[in-house]
This record gives structure tokens, sequence and C-alpha cells, in this order.
């Protein structure tokens, strides 16, 4: 199989470098067109009232982070243009509509390997990309 169009869904977290990685070697191998997508969650942009942080002022620092992660990412791959996407919303759903408009043929995720009652809790951005995406869907485990 073949794919042509690689979105790789990435957050700051170290697990997400390991998904860069993976998908960014693969993308070279098949001389695929690559896309990063960090999305920023919104629901985190919730601000503190002790530290005089507003929600809008959490929600600048959040897409700061994720504009320096992506372009971090980037320079990893300097041979080839990367494209980077970075909507707002939720992490799940947003890169599955990333996807689909952006027309992905692989889409590749991290995931921190919770299991048990963490993962319950918490949800799985990775699960979730899994059971609702319509295109092949590659998770790359966290190294430990």
């Amino acid at each position: 199989m073949t794919f042509t169009k690689i979105l790789i869904a990435v957050d700051s977290g170290e697990y997400a470098m390991a998904a860069a990685q993976t998908g960014l070697q693969l993308a070279h191998q098949m001389n695929a067109q690559t896309a990063l997508v960090f999305v920023v969650d919104k629901s985190k942009a919730m601000g503190s009232v002790d530290a005089g942080i507003t929600p809008h002022e959490a929600l600048i620092i959040l897409k700061k982070e994720a504009e320096q992660t992506l372009d971090q990412l980037a320079r990893m791959y300097g041979d080839k243009e990367i494209l980077k996407f970075m909507p707002e919303g939720n992490p799940a759903e947003d890169i599955i509509r990333m996807a689909e408009t952006w027309g992905a043929d692989l889409l590749v995720v991290g995931t921190h390997a919770r299991t048990g009652l963490a993962r319950l809790l918490l949800g799985s951005t990775a699960e979730q990309v899994v059971r609702h995406s319509t295109i092949p869907v590659m998770v790359v485990p966290s190294k430990k």
C-alpha cells in the first residue's frame, strides 16, 4: 500500500515526538506529502485568577506553544516542505476533520499507552481517532 498524503497529529508531549519521527520517516520513504496538525485544546484555556491569567491569555499561550512545537518538528524534516495546521477545538474531532479536509490517506498519532482507570478517566485522543477515522490510522506507542 502506498500513501501519498500523511497527516501527523502532535501535541507538546513527549510521545508526540515518537509519532512525528515515525510519520516523517514513513513519509520520506514513500515520498509522500506531509502535514503536521496540533489542535489547540480550547478546554485547557481556563486561565488562573490567582496567577492573573485570563482565559484569553491562556489561549494565546497555548497557541504559542502549538506554533513552537510545529516549527520545531518541521525543522527535523528539512528536505521536504511540511504543511502545518493549528485548529482550535477538540483534539480527536479536529484531527479527524483536518485529515478529511486536507485529503490525507494516512493519519499518524502517538499514544501515552495508558491503561485501566487512567484511560477511562482521561480518555484517549488516539483511541477516539482510531474509532472514528474513515482513513487508516497508524498509532505509535510512546517510547519508554
